[in-house]
């Protein structure tokens, strides 16, 4: 049974340490133009692996932590952020442990801080996935995310140069957008 709680001290490094690489076998084409752009899934073969570098940071400065447990083993974590100026809850990371994956614990990690957002106040939710997890983007279209804008530089100069970065959304209110 899977337990989620607010991350303790001493659990950055283990929250840090859980594999947040992934392999697919899509990834996303985005073809922009001065009226906009198009997202389309693309078969890759062989698959590809994408193991992110150390040194990025995913944290949520001022942020909070939410962690998933299976029978007192971390399999899965959530840092976000609320941003009170335009009332944005920032999801900032999920991690789930690879052995975890597909059993639900992200969506669950998500919906916590989905309502932990609403109990801040927050009237939407907001993240940023690279184009080639595909996976991701899947996942977060089953929790009510829809990409809402892109970036195309966001990545120059790092290790994930040649990706976009895909902005989602989803409303918490379901009175706002």
């Amino acid at each position: 049974m899977v337990v989620h709680r607010t991350v303790r001290d001493g659990e950055a490094k283990a929250v840090e340490a859980i594999d947040n690489s992934f392999t697919t076998d899509s990834v996303i084409e985005v073809t922009a133009s001065d009226d906009g752009f198009r997202l389309r899934f693309v078969p890759v073969e062989p698959p590809l692996r994408k193991v992110y570098p150390d040194d990025e940071d995913e944290g949520a400065e001022g942020g909070e932590t939410l962690v998933a447990l299976d029978d007192g083993e971390l399999c899965g974590a959530v840092t976000f952020a609320y941003e009170a100026w335009n009332r944005r809850l920032f999801i900032a990371d999920v991690r789930v442990a690879p052995a975890h994956r597909g059993r639900g614990v992200g969506r669950g990690l998500v919906d916590r801080a989905l309502a932990r957002g609403r109990e801040l106040g927050a009237r939407t939710a907001w993240l940023e996935v690279t184009s080639v997890n595909a996976p991701a983007v899947r996942a977060y279209r089953r929790m009510g995310f829809a990409v809402c804008g892109l970036d195309m530089s966001l990545y120059a100069g790092t290790s994930s140069r040649g990706e976009v970065a895909l902005f989602m959304s989803r409303a918490l209110d379901e009175g706002e957008v």
